[in-house]
């Protein structure tokens, strides 16, 4: 658990409103007491500047290496007896860290290091050397740093055993100080939807000293959780893929609605309409309702047992109906497939059904595509292809057969539906914000809408890609949603920030990973090198001259390694890559 300072402060009754910042802009270690009630704020251990380490005997320090051993811009994973650091080198400096990313536990040693952060080999987070925060997703937590010392020549480092265990740090944040006088129907910030973009937010704004109401509200029965689970590890409890226990929300004041849906935002007095009447004033809004997904419009498409999954009750529902049973998936979709994977092993058969002639083709290109479709039909899933479903026939109203466009009839116990999504925003239709003709929100790099004071993020906007020349882009991913909700945070505090990120996703099936970067909408050409058939490969997206987007398989890290070159504002050119020379990665590029 974190060390508590405890400083007693009565605040006089004038002073309350104002927040209390220390001079670097975070919440000052206070204990505020309201209305007899004390708040508190949570200091780690290892922030708190006068003295990193109160309790001796958490402390463990241990010489690692000689001054020789690194060269610059080397990492070294050391041992420091009750766990590890990630020890690097740049510009004649040592820095250490934690060794595995805070996300899914990646090691990252074998990540990317440039200018001052590491980057994850896995799904591309990446993490100041310096301090160890977190300056890009997916992920929420930044890593521990520990102290360097030289002596004779040797690298020793000073580190507190829990956080060698834990490997993970939770900013200081801040708490609210209004709330026992506030009115139930009123806050300061207002989040609707409860997914990454929306967590970040709020978690952010406390980071940043925020001390004020902060609600979230969701249709979902549960608090944030880990959405890309629900089709990759298909039978997690709510509780397992939770991204906060239930105490984090209550130890920082973010309150969360559950099973609350907004059914009209008021911009003009400022309030949000609930479906069921109740009404909320905000000051600041955050729109992060994300999509939802297309179903079928065949005859028969109320059947029991066809799904969308959406939720860990869905995803394990058809996890049980599946078993020993036929199951029959609509779309090769990210979600189709990984489900359809997901689902072979417990499943008598998986057949996919799919307009396209083969799986990902408008994003990984054809030849991708047919290296994933091969390694599929290795595992026994069936594919119908160029074709689509016709009718859904019932049993006793339970789905029984799946009948196809080309005639074929395919037996089905389940059919999961995976044909894309639409941004959930047809509340906000009378509303004045600007949504454009796909229903989604436009908003500019600062993640602001139109309308002052309401900001959006995550699967349902369209924002302007630097990486693109500013081009109006949806990227519906994980990591996205991550940084938007952060960049929409800091500007809800007049920050001035703008949004520059890599998009960065990943896929998993069969435990396999194929991994991606950048956006290459639109591409022209596919260089691949490497292996399709071994699935050893790397795919360098183009268009004209340029490299646009980057996929591999097996070959970490060179998709966080392109994210890095990208990130840092360079080009990559058709040339660069299709050679197989791989040094204009080190290189300065062009």
């Amino acid at each position: 658990p974190a060390v508590e300072v405890k400083i007693e402060v009565v605040i006089p009754e004038k002073e309350r409103s104002k927040e209390e910042m220390s001079p670097n802009g975070k919440a000052s270690p206070l204990i505020y007491k309201v209305n007899g009630t004390a708040r508190h704020y949570h200091l780690e251990e290892h922030s708190i500047a006068s003295n990193p380490y109160h309790n001796p005997k958490d402390v463990v320090e241990a010489s690692v290496c000689h001054v020789k051993d690194l060269e610059n811009g080397q990492m070294r994973e050391v041992d420091l007896g009750c766990g590890k650091a990630l020890l690097i080198k740049e510009n004649g400096e040592f820095h250490a860290v934690g060794h595995k990313c805070p996300h899914y536990g990646a090691p990252l040693v074998k990540g990317v290091l440039s200018k001052g952060r590491v980057r994850c080999p896995w799904h591309g987070a990446c993490f100041n050397i310096s301090t160890g925060d977190i300056e890009d997703f997916p992920g929420l937590d930044s890593l521990p740093r520990f102290q360097v010392k030289i002596e004779k020549e040797k690298v020793y480092i000073r580190a507190s055993k829990q956080a060698l265990q834990t490997q993970r740090r939770t900013k200081v944040m801040a708490k609210c100080i209004s709330l026992s006088n506030y009115n139930l129907s009123s806050t300061n910030v207002l989040i609707i939807g409860a997914g990454a973009a929306g967590l970040l937010c709020a978690e952010t704004l406390r980071q940043e000293g925020f001390s004020d109401r902060i609600v979230m509200c969701t249709m979902d029965r549960h608090l944030p959780y880990d959405r890309p689970k629900l089709s990759k590890s298909m039978d997690s409890h709510p509780e397992q893929i939770a991204l906060r226990p239930k105490e984090f929300f209550c130890s920082y004041d973010i309150e969360v609605l559950t099973e609350m849906q907004v059914a009209a935002v008021d911009v003009k007095n400022k309030t949000a309409v609930f479906k069921d009447g109740f009404k909320m004033e905000y000051n600041k809004l955050l729109i992060a309702t994300g999509n939802t997904p297309k179903a079928l419009s065949c005859k028969g498409k109320e059947v029991e047992n066809v799904f969308n999954i959406r939720t860990p009750e869905d995803a394990s529902r058809v996890v049980k109906l599946a078993t020993s049973k036929n199951v029959v998936i609509v779309g090769a979709s990210f979600l189709g497939m990984e489900v359809a994977a997901y689902l072979t092993e417990r499943a008598h058969s998986v057949s996919v059904v799919e307009l396209e002639e083969v799986p990902f083709k408008k994003f990984f290109g054809e030849k991708v595509g047919r290296a994933v479709m091969k390694m599929f039909e290795s595992n026994r899933v069936k594919f119908y292809m160029q074709t689509e479903v016709s009718e859904l026939r019932e049993q006793e109203s339970k789905l029984k057969e799946v009948v196809l466009k080309s005639g074929k009839v395919l037996r089905a116990d389940v059919c999961v539906v995976g044909i894309g999504a639409v941004p959930a925003t047809g509340f906000l239709k009378q509303s004045g914000i600007n949504i454009d003709s796909k229903g989604f929100i436009v908003v500019n790099k600062m993640m602001q809408t139109n309308i002052p004071g309401v900001f959006a993020a995550g699967d349902a906007v369209t924002f302007p890609l630097s990486l693109r020349n500013n081009k109006k882009v949806n990227v519906p991913h994980w990591q996205m949603a991550h940084m938007h909700g952060r960049v929409a945070a800091l500007n809800m505090l007049a920050h001035g920030v703008e949004l520059s990120t890599v998009p960065y996703l990943w896929t998993a099936m069969f435990g396999k990973s194929i991994r991606y970067a950048g956006h290459g909408e639109g591409f022209d050409d596919v260089v691949i090198q490497g292996d399709l058939d071994e699935l050893k490969f790397v795919a360098f997206y183009t268009k004209s001259d340029e490299v646009v987007a980057v996929a591999s398989m097996n070959y970490d890290p060179i998709v966080s390694k392109v994210a890095e070159v990208l990130a840092a504002g360079r080009t990559i050119r058709k040339r660069d890559v299709e050679t197989g020379d791989m040094s204009w990665l080190t290189g300065k590029g062009s």
